[in-house]
């Protein structure tokens, strides 16, 4: 039983930085200017797409009986670690944008990467944990390769 508090505690880590990802793109979506206003329907994709994550997570907290995490206040180590690296979403210009959501991206990695190495989870968490960083690393590669176009013009 144990384990199971313990996988509660990575699970809503996960699904607090999933909220931190809906937060930080809805706040890079209202600071996008008008030239910026194609990026909006990937950032959109991005927020779904966290959406569909975070959905899945609260399920497996619910199945191994925890409490799933609503807010974003407490902080697990994996959350800590994401708090420290967390860029603010901010900046106007298409590259600063473009940029903290890449840095965003960089930490969720890492910090799923985090999640998987802990050895209290069980085989059917580690297989849902690894096949959302799978899914985001696709979002990440797709920022970074705006990102890249943006630096080199």
């Amino acid at each position: 039983m144990e384990n199971n508090k313990e996988n509660a505690e990575i699970l809503n880590d996960l699904i607090q930085i999933n909220n931190d990802r809906i937060t930080g793109y809805e706040k890079a979506m209202k600071e996008l200017s008008a030239e910026d206003s194609d990026l909006k329907p990937l950032f959109l994709e991005m927020i779904a797409q966290s959406h569909k994550l975070k959905a899945n997570l609260v399920q497996e907290v619910q199945v191994i009986g925890g409490e799933a995490e609503q807010g974003t206040t407490t902080s697990g180590k994996i959350y800590r670690a994401w708090m420290d690296v967390k860029a603010l979403f901010t900046g106007h210009d298409r590259e600063t944008v473009l940029n903290n959501c890449e840095f965003g991206e960089d930490a969720a990695q890492k910090a799923y990467q985090m999640a998987l190495e802990e050895d209290t989870l069980t085989a059917n968490l580690r297989a849902l944990v690894s096949e959302q960083k799978f899914d985001l690393k696709g979002s990440h590669d797709e920022i970074k390769s705006l990102r890249d176009q943006v630096a080199h013009h």
